[in-house]
């Protein structure tokens, strides 16, 4: 990782003094290339660690009268082996959604980044920090299809084992499933699936299948507010198809680390090319997808505009 950030420095500061040196304007190309190297070092000394907090009210005439004013905090992609400082990145994270005091919380799966043991006792200390009820689904680094030698640590063995710790944790792991939420009289349905393993190479396809949607999905009642988590955005259609997610969470994209903050909208990133919808809110006939920044990074050690987020969604009844 600190090698291919090496690479992206040295490698953007050379091609922006080339571009300009070859018209003759070296000292034009040496400013460029400071400024090059400079937002790259921002990236990785304070934009990786600049945590924010989205607030976000979602209404919808569906939701039961008892749901009315619920919190969320909605956190993703960790990716706990390619942190720099798991106590102060991990830490303050527990911090920030403890101090929004919401009722239920939301993780949108990248717990690790190779392997299980990365969720090892530091982190796990951290994490159990939390104080409200988790839940959870696996993300397509969880499932151990990255591991190196899968003959001394088979990808089903690290998938099985990073389910177990984090139901020791107390977290509850949602693998295409369906339990109900309830507040007095009423309740609403929360679908989690789980990233298949079997499309680790179409992991950022535009038009990904969804696995798992007829088993998560059975004898759940379409006229019952649905929440549904996930991890990769690109099954939103097909749950809405289904005629479900009146909120549907998911993560995956880090709106791939880098962003350019306009004013309004959402920005500008590179993710906008590879994914319909790959950062924040979208809504449709009343349902709506919110999509969580991430917290950690793969690759390169580093976030430019796309920082760190913590989501906190209020559920709102309106007629």
């Amino acid at each position: 990782m600190w090698i291919t950030w090496f690479w992206i420095v040295v490698s953007s500061a050379r091609l922006a003094y080339g571009f300009f040196a070859y018209f003759g304007w070296r000292k034009t190309g040496v400013i460029v290339a400071s400024m090059a190297v400079g937002t790259l070092l921002y990236g990785v000394i304070w934009g990786r660690c600049n945590l924010r907090t989205e607030q976000v009210e979602v209404c919808s005439s569906r939701l039961p009268a008892s749901f009315d004013g619920m919190r969320i905090a909605l956190f993703s992609d960790l990716h706990l082996g390619a942190l720099v400082d798991t106590d102060h990145e991990v830490g303050q994270v527990v911090e920030r959604i403890n101090a929004l005091q919401p009722d239920v919380v939301f993780f949108g799966g990248d717990l690790v980044n190779i392997r299980h043991s990365e969720l090892d006792e530091r982190a796990t200390r951290l994490l159990e920090g939390i104080h409200a009820p988790v839940y959870a689904v696996i993300g397509n680094h969880d499932v151990g299809t990255y591991i190196g030698d899968s003959v001394a640590l088979p990808f089903e063995v690290s998938y099985r084992r990073l389910v177990e710790q984090q139901r020791a944790m107390g977290w509850c792991v949602l693998q295409d499933t369906t339990l109900y939420l309830r507040r007095g009289a009423d309740s609403i349905s929360l679908s989690g699936f789980a990233y298949n393993p079997d499309f680790k190479e179409e992991r950022h396809d535009r038009d990904l299948p969804m696995s798992g949607a007829d088993e998560g999905y059975r004898n759940v009642p379409t006229d019952l507010y649905n929440i549904t988590l996930i991890h990769v955005p690109q099954h939103w259609e097909e749950i809405l198809r289904r005629g479900y997610g009146d909120l549907t969470l998911a993560g995956h994209t880090h709106s791939m680390q880098f962003k350019l903050r306009t004013g309004k909208g959402r920005g500008i990133s590179p993710a906008r090319l590879i994914y319909p919808r790959w950062s924040g809110r979208y809504d449709h006939n009343g349902r709506t997808l919110y999509i969580n920044d991430g917290i950690g990074y793969v690759a390169y050690p580093m976030r430019i505009g796309a920082r760190p987020e913590v989501t906190l969604i209020t559920l709102k009844r309106c007629e």
